[in-house]
């Protein structure tokens, strides 16, 4: 599920995992609900930084990537304190997350290459737990986007190239099966954290931002607007999480290993192990759909369990794909430059777009 949209590795390991729950009929302690969360928001950042510094190359703001890539960093080393990987985390397991947040942050090492102050100053945010990392970060990001918005947002030569450029209707954008902040640009307040629930969103507090004319500057405005969001919702999740401990898996180990500590010590729980990890588990016949809001739209699995410990079928519902298909359309009328502003607006990752 990671190499699908490569950019929002998480939020497709969670409709995927969501789907198996609702097989299985399981469902994963509160704990690992709101690390969910945090994190789906986390990587809802790390995919419009990398839209908007690569968006901004494409149209000719060249200044806007190296300011974009700053902050994907920070937020990088956060899925590397989890998962120990930057990209293909496969944090989320049926059940739950994979392990709970660490206790302290990877830091810099000495290095001939950089000063005792260069140092002192990388590892400054560093010294705490995760969550301490994860709420300076949010404690700076708003200056950050500020910058953002400094650059592009008035920006004559941008508001050139995207104000008037790809326009949909909110109608159209519905029956070209448009979602996430292509839709949201078009002036449709559907976003699935709000109307369909999953994990906490339920239980926190952010805003939906929407478009009026449906161009590619009010897509740009709205995913800008979803960053300071998103921001809102890691802190709430931040705060609940430092007062709230407890299990981040489910115990059942039909589903979930046993600990390495007590697989070493007890018997059941290391038949468990090895029925696990060389059988698998056999969800219930049946057919289920699970979507999440990813950071494109609306990311759909489409999950048939004939009762054997692998999937019937599982078919993917990409957001890319309804977007790209619409390219002819976008770009009719307008000049060949202006091709590249629409395909950048669509934020596409052919990873799910051929799968």
């Amino acid at each position: 599920m990671d190499r699908l949209d490569y950019m929002s590795m998480m939020c497709n390991e969670h409709g995927y995992v969501n789907a198996i729950e609702k097989l299985l009929g399981i469902e994963a302690p509160l704990r690992a609900q709101y690390i969910r969360t945090m994190f789906d928001e986390i990587t809802r950042l790390l995919n419009h930084l990398l839209w908007l510094g690569t968006h901004g190359l494409d149209v000719g703001a060249m200044t806007i990537f190296l300011y974009c890539f700053r902050e994907r960093e920070d937020l990088l080393d956060c899925y590397e304190a989890v998962t120990g990987a930057r990209l293909h985390a496969t944090y989320y397991r049926p059940g739950g997350v994979y392990r709970d947040l660490p206790d302290s942050m990877p830091q810099y090492r000495i290095s001939s290459r950089r000063s005792e102050a260069e140092l002192a100053r990388r590892n400054e945010n560093r010294q705490g737990s995760l969550l301490d990392f994860i709420e300076g970060f949010t404690q700076r990001f708003p200056k950050y986007v500020d910058e953002y918005e400094t650059l592009l947002t008035n920006n004559r030569i941008w508001k050139q190239r995207t104000v008037g450029i790809g326009v949909v209707s909110p109608e159209r954008a519905t029956q070209l099966g448009f979602s996430g902040p292509m839709l949201r640009g078009s002036g449709f307040a559907w976003d699935l954290r709000k109307k369909q629930p999953y994990a906490a969103y339920d239980r926190v507090d952010f805003d939906i931002p929407v478009g009026v004319n449906g161009d590619c500057y009010d897509r740009y405005l709205v995913r800008v607007e979803e960053m300071r969001q998103s921001n809102r919702i890691i802190k709430q999740c931040v705060d609940w999480l430092r007062a709230n401990p407890g299990p981040v898996m489910i115990s059942d180990h039909k589903v979930a290993p046993p600990k390495r500590a007590e697989m070493k010590e007890d018997m059941e729980a290391l038949i468990h192990h090895f029925k696990l990890f060389t059988e698998g588990y056999c969800a219930p016949p049946g057919e289920v759909y699970s979507a999440v809001e990813a950071p494109k739209g609306e990311f759909g699995v489409y999950l048939i369990s004939d009762g054997a410990n692998k999937p019937y079928r599982v078919k993917i519902r990409a957001p890319g794909f309804a977007h790209l298909s619409a390219m002819d359309e976008m770009v009719k009328g307008h000049m060949l430059a202006d091709v590249v502003a629409v395909i950048g607006t669509m934020d596409v990752v052919f990873g799910e777009i051929d799968r």
